[in-house]
């Protein structure tokens, strides 16, 4: 008789998870994905979600193979608030993407180019790990936000594409701090000063 009920613990088990969470991550977003719907689809018990991956936003990670979690570099860039956080905040960029983690982070950008699903994740992930948490901690005036955040996005995103993926020189091979230079006023402006 084959057997009912819940799996048990194991690899197969996790691997259930990661698909169900992808599965409702990609059909509903960050948002209207829940624990106890992403436990259901893979048949299991939402404690065991929360036993392998914790809290929703790091199954969220887990999902896109994210080499770095936004959690424990943002704080410091925006926590200190909004003097500086442009400089912060393209210098902290530039140290991810020139780092081992920033060739997982290459492969996520060119595979969002080119398949829809990785898109709408990249954009969930954007949006519930970055530009979000930017703008709870700077305090941002929430009508604004929005346009605030999608500014600072598409100047990072495309850098990231022109640097890293393109290879278009001389920003290809400029000295990450003639980039801060060069980049950041334009984030702190986005961030900081009177919207048009």
């Amino acid at each position: 008789m084959a057997r009912t009920g819940r799996r048990p613990g194991n690899q197969d088990t996790r691997e259930a998870i990661l698909d169900a969470a992808r599965k409702a991550f990609a059909e509903r977003g960050f948002d209207g994905a829940s624990i106890r719907q992403i436990a259901t689809g893979a048949g299991v018990d939402p404690a065991l979600v929360h036993h392998y991956f914790g809290a929703k936003d790091q199954l969220f990670l887990a999902t896109m193979n994210a080499p770095i979690d936004p959690g424990q570099l943002l704080p410091q860039v925006f926590e200190p608030g909004l003097d500086g956080v442009g400089e912060r905040l393209v210098r902290m960029f530039l140290s991810v993407w020139d780092s081992p983690a920033g060739t997982p982070v290459v492969a996520l950008v060119r595979s969002a180019m080119q398949h829809d699903w990785s898109a709408r994740m990249l954009r969930e992930f954007l949006v519930s790990q970055v530009l979000r948490r930017a703008t709870r901690t700077l305090d941002l005036d929430p009508a604004e936000a929005p346009t605030r955040a999608s500014l600072v996005a598409s100047q990072m995103i495309g850098m990231a594409m022109l640097r890293y993926i393109l290879k278009l020189e001389p920003l290809a091979s400029m000295p990450p701090e003639e980039i801060v230079r060069n980049v950041a006023p334009t984030i702190q402006r986005y961030l900081a000063d009177p919207l048009p």
